[in-house]
Parts: C-alpha cells; sequence; structure tokens
C-alpha cells in the first residue's frame, strides 16, 4: 500500500495529465462531429488491418491442406480428361470394362527429399506400391515433366529425376510435329537438350516442347518447356537447348502418372526388336 501511495504522490502531475487529456479526447471526439468521423474511421482501419493480418496467418498454416486438396483434384480432372480423350474414338465397349477404355491413372504424391545439384539427381516421394505407385510410372509437376519412378517400397518410390544423365524422353516441338530425344547434359538446372531435329526444321524462339507418348510411360502433349536457343551441329540435325517448365528447386506436389496398356504394349513391341 505504501509502494502504490509512494508511486501516486512521484508521479502525480503525469498521472492527471494523462486523465485530463483522456477527458479532453472525450470530449472532443463526442462533441464534433468531424473529429469523432475521423477516430471512428481510424479505429475501423486498424481493427481491419488487425483482422487481415489474423486471416493470412491462419491461411497461411492450412496451406499445406489446400495444396493436398488441390492435388488430388487435378488427379481427379485428369482421369475424366483421359477418360473424354478416348470415349469418342471407341467403336467396342467390353462389359467388364469399368475403367471405360481409361488408359492412364493419375496418383498425387509429395515430394520428401530431392537433389538437384549432382550429375545423377534423383528425388523421394511419400507414396509406394500400396498407392498404387511402382516403377517405370512417370512423375510430372503442376507445370511440365518431373522424372520416372525407377524404384518402390509399399509406402515409398524414388524417381529419376530430369536432371540426370541417364534420363531421356522422346519429344517433339508442338509447331512442327518433329520429335526427337530429350536429356539433360549436366550443366543446368532449368535446361535441357533436344537433339536428332533435322537441320531443314523450321522452328523459332519460344516454341514449345511436349512428349510424343512413344514412350509408353509419359502420355502424349505434356509440356516439358519452349525452345530457349539452338546451334547447327556437326551432322544434320540440330542441338536445342529447351528451357523446362518445371522448377525443381521449389517442386512440392507432383502427380505420378501409370499407363494401364504399357504391358500390353511393351510386350507387343519387344516381339519385334
Amino acid at each position: 500500500m505504501r509502494n502504490l501511495l509512494n508511486f501516486l504522490a512521484k508521479y502525480n502531475s503525469l498521472i492527471l495529465f494523462i486523465i485530463l487529456e483522456g477527458f479532453s479526447l472525450y470530449f472532443l471526439t463526442t462533441r464534433n462531429f468531424y473529429h469523432n468521423s475521423r477516430v471512428v474511421n481510424s479505429v475501423i482501419s486498424v481493427s481491419n488491418g488487425l483482422e487481415t493480418r489474423i486471416e493470412n496467418v491462419r491461411n497461411y498454416f492450412h496451406l499445406h491442406d489446400i495444396n493436398h486438396s488441390l492435388a488430388f483434384e487435378n488427379d481427379i480432372l485428369r482421369k475424366n480428361i483421359d477418360i473424354l480423350k478416348h470415349k469418342e474414338n471407341l467403336t467396342y465397349i467390353p462389359v467388364a470394362d469399368t475403367l471405360f477404355h481409361q488408359v492412364y491413372q493419375y496418383t498425387s504424391a509429395e515430394v520428401i527429399n530431392n537433389n538437384i545439384t549432382r550429375q545423377k539427381n534423383f528425388f523421394t516421394l511419400d507414396k509406394g506400391t500400396l498407392q498404387g505407385v511402382d516403377v517405370d510410372m512417370a512423375v510430372l509437376s503442376d507445370n511440365g515433366i518431373a522424372g520416372v519412378i525407377v524404384g518402390s517400397s509399399p509406402d515409398f518410390s524414388v524417381a529419376m529425376s530430369v536432371l540426370n544423365l541417364d534420363f531421356k524422353v522422346s519429344a517433339r516441338i508442338r509447331a512442327n510435329g518433329y520429335f526427337g530425344s530429350l536429356s539433360w547434359d549436366g550443366k543446368k538446372d532449368n535446361m535441357a537438350i533436344l537433339s536428332e531435329i533435322p537441320q531443314h526444321v523450321t522452328f523459332g524462339i519460344g516454341d514449345t516442347v511436349e512428349t510424343t507418348g512413344y514412350s509408353a510411360i509419359f502420355p502424349e502433349g505434356v509440356i516439358i518447356g519452349t525452345v530457349s536457343s539452338f546451334e547447327k551441329t556437326g551432322g544434320d540435325f540440330f542441338r536445342i537447348n529447351v528451357r523446362l517448365n518445371t522448377d525443381f528447386r521449389k517442386m512440392h506436389f507432383v502427380t505420378v502418372v501409370g499407363n494401364l496398356r504399357k504391358n500390353e504394349q511393351s510386350g507387343l513391341e519387344n516381339r519385334f526388336k
């Protein structure tokens, strides 16, 4: 009690000033329309700003769930597109075909480990054979191709990245349909090399490069990137630098694509090799 009295005695002038200042502000804002509106608007502005910041923080902590939901919805849309794409060309549908001539199955997965600094890079996914992910399935990012599954366990799988010296995929220039082989030269993590395009072919900087679908792994027409530059080699072909659409430095959610007819196609083709 004595300490409180000593505090009040020591700071009585300051306390009296604060009280009088409070009364002054109260009368100023309640008796004057202009000042009242300014104070109310200021309070509303501060309140709205705080609510916006709180909502942003709340949304940030829900981003992971939102991304999972979007990845799942993308899988459903891809399946529906695949069904509709082949529906128009059906001449016979067996009664037991519950997939309605679906060619590809899609499974969303999360990248839990990734390398981009080596000559032979791989990344790990949180889905395995129990979720339908197996060897020789394609992996797509939100923007393009990402790699191929090369190993799987019940709950995990490992994919060979496009940024791997052993990776190759059949690719074509969308504008003219000419195709060649796309691979990585081990240099930049956003560039790949398209080879085997004849020098008489006409194309330009910025042209889209996409998958051909010839490998029975990647679906046809998936964007790989765009032509960044090109030069004539010593032979009859161009060396084309392709800027990859996939940003491997921030790749997080991907889609694993399985060709439901791959074994049938590969088995038939192998008989004639």
